[in-house]
């Protein structure tokens, strides 16, 4: 039997690779300008929101969403969406935020809330996806953000938007970095990309297994022994496929759009061997890029801060927001 302390140890480290170690139900206010449902009559319909696409395919989710108090939603099915935040006056920058949970579920505050809150700050518009969870279907995420994009892009005029970029966070930053190396067409290609403490690689040794597991399914799913040999022999290949396919270094390109990575040095989660690798393929196709590796922080810090959290507890990441917000701040500016 384990003792206290063990369990204790236990629970803390799972509070911090799920994103909960900060309980953080928002002292602040700030509602969407908008909320659309990317697929307004559900998955079953070929059809989404004007000037984007249908859903693809279902990720076969149903009942009702779960939204915890900590900001974390589960259970994202029919009711995707996108929350709009619209600044009074824009900057002409908009960014399209994908929350974090390992692919099975959202942060929204910490990563989505918090993120429009910064953001407007600064007059950049923000689209904060609420995507759908993979479920076995793993096209889908990618399916919800370059919607996202679509929808975004028809409309941008009327909001002032000339720029659109993503901003994701672990397997949020998996998923930006899937669209930003992935797109279809200038509409779902990003202008900028910015990466924080992502999950990038799908190899065994570097990857957080979890965000893999929750994409492409678990190895031993696909590795299925009572199966003939030939399709043994093509369920590993398909796997061996997917890995190589959302290890998203192996997509990087020239046309990858110019990119800022943030993480720390002490993240126990999403091995700093992510940026570093994502950052190496950056600069051999000669991508602008920035990658900044903080001391201290650990992983989930988001956007976090004291004056938007009501939990009372510290910001983990305060040594450092300043400089963060800052070096991001200055970046931007740059692209405009």
């Amino acid at each position: 039997m384990k003792s206290i302390k063990q369990l204790s140890v236990i629970l803390l480290s799972f509070l911090l690779t799920t994103g909960l170690a900060y309980a953080q139900k928002p002292k602040i206010k700030f509602a969407p300008t908008q909320t659309l449902r990317l697929y307004p009559e559900g998955q079953s319909v070929d059809k989404g929101l004007e000037g984007a696409e249908g859903p693809l395919e279902s990720n076969g989710l149903t009942g009702p969403e779960e939204l915890r108090e900590n900001g974390n939603l589960y259970n994202t099915g029919d009711d995707a969406r996108i929350d709009l935040y619209i600044p009074k006056k824009c900057n002409g920058q908009m960014v399209v935020v994908c929350p974090g949970g390992g692919y099975g579920f959202t942060s929204t505050y910490n990563e989505g809330l918090y993120v429009a809150k910064w953001m407007s700050t600064k007059g950049i518009a923000t689209c904060v996806v609420k995507y759908r969870m993979p479920n076995g279907h793993w096209q889908v995420p990618l399916q919800d953000v370059q919607n996202a994009f679509r929808y975004c892009r028809a409309n941008a005029a009327k909001w002032g938007v000339k720029q659109i970029g993503i901003i994701g966070f672990s397997a949020g930053g998996h998923l930006a970095a899937t669209a930003s190396t992935m797109f279809k067409d200038e509409v779902t290609r990003p202008d900028f990309s910015i990466l924080i403490y992502p999950v990038i690689t799908f190899g065994d040794k570097t990857s957080h297994g979890g965000t893999r597991n929750n994409l492409i399914g678990k190895k031993e799913v696909w590795d299925n022994h009572d199966l003939k040999v030939d399709d043994y022999q093509a369920s590993m290949a398909k796997y061996e496929e997917l890995v190589s396919w959302y290890s998203t270094e192996n997509r990087v390109s020239a046309n990858t759009p110019p990119t800022f990575l943030a993480l720390s040095e002490d993240d126990p989660t999403v091995p700093i061997a992510n940026s570093i690798l994502y950052y190496e393929k950056l600069a051999e196709y000669k991508v602008p890029a920035e990658l900044h590796i903080y001391p201290a922080g650990k992983h989930g810090w988001g956007f976090s801060k004291n004056e938007y959290r009501g939990d009372g507890k510290p910001d983990k990441f305060a040594a450092h927001r300043a400089s963060f917000e800052k070096c991001l701040s200055d970046w931007l500016d740059l692209l405009k």
